[in-house]
């Protein structure tokens, strides 16, 4: 019961890497808002754990929607601790100069923008409780870049760069932020990555990994409870690589 009493936002937690934080936080007794532009599935995650779930849909790349998020926890469970960014968004392997502009826009707003809305959101409340952990989702990607993902790869340096800066800042009100780095998932955004998935372009995939297989859901859960549970109460600024010895 590391995160007992503990009040968490996960964004994106309908699926993928989110649903297995959500799952971990749960089950160390925290409660959880599910902010998902996906209601079904954030459904799906909320009514499969019980009543400690809350599924809320929400777009958090707009200012609105992020602070509709934090109205919405408040009102469900009575505050926040945890903010854990989470949603996330790529772009099919392609030449750099190929990427639309679109494109490009929507990897900027929901892997870079919907941090900086949360930040606006969530740190007021943070600062007047002297208290809170933030844990922003990053990628391998943004320490050792994998060729035609540059502009994803760009949005998770990003990340980490931010996660960094924040943490130094808000380090004296008695708020944490360190981020996670995943290597490659067997999540919906794999396929993303990949291009399509084929046997072949699987085995190029974990060949890169030295332990030998992707990263699941629960791996990320456990290292997201770790860094925003207490025990980790001396770790700030950290962007834990969570990825089987890819970035070695």
């Amino acid at each position: 019961m590391r995160l007992e009493n503990k009040i968490a936002i996960v964004t994106g937690g309908g699926s993928g890497f989110g649903e297995g934080i959500v799952r971990k936080f749960a089950a160390e007794g925290a409660k959880v808002l599910i902010a998902d532009r996906n209601l079904e599935g954030a459904r799906r995650v909320a009514e499969s754990i019980g009543e400690q779930v809350q599924a809320f849909e929400a777009d958090v790349a707009s200012q609105g929607g992020f602070e509709s998020i934090v109205d919405a926890t408040k009102s469900a469970f009575g505050g926040v601790h945890i903010l854990v960014n989470n949603a996330g968004v790529g772009h099919l392997p392609q030449p750099l100069e190929s990427v639309e502009e679109d494109v490009f826009d929507r990897v900027a707003a929901v892997n870079m923008k919907a941090i900086y809305f949360g930040a606006k959101a969530i740190v007021p409340l943070f600062k007047a409780q002297t208290y809170g952990a933030i844990l922003n989702v990053a990628s391998t990607g943004g320490v050792s870049p994998r060729p035609n993902l540059t502009w994803y790869n760009a949005s998770k340096g990003w990340a980490i760069t931010a996660t960094r800066g924040m943490a130094v800042e808000l380090a004296p009100f008695g708020i944490r932020v360190n981020a996670i780095n995943p290597v490659a998932g067997d999540t919906p955004l794999l396929k993303t990555f990949m291009g399509e998935d084929t046997p072949d372009i699987r085995a190029k995939f974990l060949s890169t990994i030295p332990i030998g297989r992707f990263s699941t859901p629960e791996d990320m859960g456990n290292a997201a409870c770790f860094l925003c549970s207490d025990e980790a109460s001396m770790v700030t600024g950290v962007a834990m690589e969570v990825d089987g010895g890819r970035c070695i």
